[in-house]
């Protein structure tokens, strides 16, 4: 097991704070960025966490990739869509402004949608989908990404992990959150076998020749490499990750007008990300009464748990619970966090002139 260390949200989210202040994100932005970054490591989702602070945000943003003030502004609108241009941004802060919008035009229109263009990583998609859920809504959320994935029978990386989210309220369950790439893993998650110096599980990704590999350094955004789509291979029908991905791009991108980043050839380290997100909300209460649809959700997701279980399983789960659960436990105890990502935390904080001095939970 490797080393984890804890510690109070708020003080991570100020520490978030201090370091994209060095890089010219205003402090209400980076609020946001701190809390999409840390409420992913509090799910358990640590390739989404704050091991991209500087890795990558903080990378991007010191190299001018990205504009730190984030000049985002609606360029199309209507009553129940808006097509936002991101002003290559931080995603997160878009993504939020942008959600948030589609649900207030879903509060008087009960269904809208909200488009993005020329933006960012945005973090993990169930942040913004779970933001309906406060609402009675459901909530959906999709982005396209830099080039990452190999199609079936490809070696080449030449579109994104195109990760979908949907959120579902329920009365007396977690509510039902799906938030899935559609390539087997994100490359978060090789980078965090990487960290912890272990092999991946075989069928995460192929190397520059399109084999399958379990060296994480043979699986790299930039190359050599690549994730493979859901499914891993042919045979265990991976072209429907790959179809599922294509899906997203266009909702993302074709429908914003942004790139489709597989007709055009994105590079893997573009100076500009360029990516789209896609943004739905849908008033539950224009179809049935709210408290119906989530007492039924509650029968759906119980008879889910309640089903035959295999040999050796004690248990079923429903998506979105095991992050719920790891939530409330890493609420109570602190926000978990790699060794290693604490020590680069440090390194790359003291280059930039904000010192990584956050203390642990003793």
């Amino acid at each position: 097991m490797a080393d984890v260390l804890r510690y109070r949200k708020e003080d991570l989210i100020n520490y978030t704070v201090q370091f994209m202040a060095k890089l010219g994100v205003p402090q209400k932005d980076a609020k946001i960025v701190g809390d999409v970054l840390i409420t992913a490591d509090l799910k358990g989702i640590s390739s989404h966490g704050l091991i991209r602070l500087s890795s990558y945000y903080g990378n991007r943003l010191e190299k001018k990739y990205m504009d730190p003030q984030t000049p985002w502004k609606v360029i199309k609108e209507t009553e129940t869509t808006a097509l936002i241009d991101g002003g290559n941004g931080v995603g997160q802060v878009v993504s939020y402004h942008a959600m948030n919008r589609c649900i207030q035009k879903a509060k008087k229109s009960k269904l809208a949608v909200v488009t993005v263009n020329h933006s960012n990583h945005y973090g993990i998609a169930a942040y913004y989908a779970m933001m309906a859920l406060d609402h009675g809504m459901l909530g959906i959320s999709l982005t396209n990404s830099q080039p990452l994935a190999a199609p079936t029978y490809g070696r080449t990386a030449v579109f994104g992990t195109n990760p979908l989210a949907v959120a579902a309220p329920s009365e007396k369950q977690y509510p039902f959150v799906l938030d899935m790439a559609t390539s087997t893993v994100p490359i978060g998650k090789v980078k965090v076998y990487e960290k912890k110096g272990e092999k991946i599980p075989l069928g995460w990704g192929i190397d520059d020749d399109g084999n399958l590999t379990e060296d994480p350094k043979k699986v790299q955004s930039g190359g050599p490499g690549a994730v493979t789509p859901l499914g891993a291979s042919d045979i265990m029908r991976s072209y429907k990750g790959y179809g599922l991905a294509i899906v997203v791009d266009i909702l993302c991108g074709t429908l914003s007008g942004g790139p489709n980043l597989t007709d055009i050839g994105f590079p893997h380290e573009p100076r500009e990300s360029n990516v789209s997100h896609f943004f739905m909300a849908i008033d539950i209460e224009a179809f049935r009464p709210l408290v119906d649809f989530k007492k039924q959700m509650d029968c759906l997701i119980q008879s889910l748990k309640d089903s035959p279980k295999a040999q050796g399983s004690d248990r079923i789960y429903v998506a979105g619970e095991k992050e719920f659960e790891n939530e409330q436990v890493n609420r109570q105890k602190g926000v978990p966090l790699l060794a290693n990502v604490v020590k680069d935390l440090e390194n790359n904080g003291k280059k930039i002139g904000a010192p990584f001095t956050v203390k642990p939970i003793a």
